[in-house]
């Protein structure tokens, strides 16, 4: 437990700069689902997200809740269930149809006008619509704005390069009085080229803090077996919540 406390109060890896110019393209991304890559799925949902969820919500009811890179997470069908209209963006047209499939619910699906080539699919209760296009074109589908943003495996995810482009599109899709919760992940960059990416506190305060009051709500050791296969030894976690300044 010692070692734990300490590895979670330890100064945060300094060779942030190594990740800066890893690139992974969309179709790699998609070959992640038709490979069956997809050690990032959690097949029993989010545990921080769990602990956090009444703090999340505030007891509010018909909220729009906003799922980047979305894969299948079942954590859509979680806000669902609780009465709030569910939107994500997934690249992977395979991940979309598995999270339909898993969580046995009906969906139709349609070309998005837009945006060429890409699609929506909506489930037949109405209220979980997910786009299977590039995150970044998501805007000209004028799909809205949220008062909850889920981001795990999101910002973690986007290439180094693309991650002010990638705030920059979060917080344009937010509504007065959102709450904004992000994932990201602590760990030796010079071990693992990512992703998931290393993304530092400073980071985030530097990308979100001019328009968000920023609270870390925890650190939490979240190194499983799985990870011995990047070469390292410890990961961490940290969850934030983003409110309005």
């Amino acid at each position: 437990m010692a070692d734990t406390r300490a590895v979670l109060d330890s100064e945060e890896y300094p060779d942030t700069e190594v990740q800066k110019d890893r690139v992974l393209t969309l179709e790699e991304w998609q070959e992640k689902w038709v490979n069956h890559n997809t050690g990032f799925h959690q097949d029993q949902g989010h545990q921080l997200l769990k602990k956090y969820l009444d703090t999340f919500l505030k007891g509010e009811k018909a909220l729009r809740v906003f799922f980047p890179l979305c894969g299948k997470a079942v954590e859509m069908k979680w806000f669902a269930d609780r009465g709030h209209s569910v939107v994500g963006v997934e690249i992977s047209e395979l991940g979309i149809r598995e999270f339909f499939m898993e969580q046995n619910l009906s969906y139709s699906e349609e070309p998005i006008m837009e945006i060429p080539g890409a699609k929506i699919f909506k489930s037949s209760s109405g209220n979980i619509s997910l786009y299977c296009c590039n995150l970044f074109d998501l805007p000209r589908a004028n799909i809205g704005k949220f008062d909850r943003i889920w981001d795990r495996g999101a910002l973690v995810a986007v290439n180094p390069s693309d991650r002010k482009r990638y705030s920059d599109v979060m917080l344009s899709l937010t509504r007065p009085g959102f709450q904004y919760l992000l994932s990201v992940l602590s760990y030796d960059p010079t071990k693992h080229a990512g992703p998931p990416f290393y993304v530092t506190d400073g980071e985030v305060k530097e990308l979100f803090g001019s328009v968000c009051n920023i609270q870390c709500l925890e650190k939490a050791d979240v190194f499983e077996e799985r990870h011995k296969s990047w070469g390292i030894d410890q990961i961490i976690e940290r969850l934030y919540l983003f409110t309005e300044k």
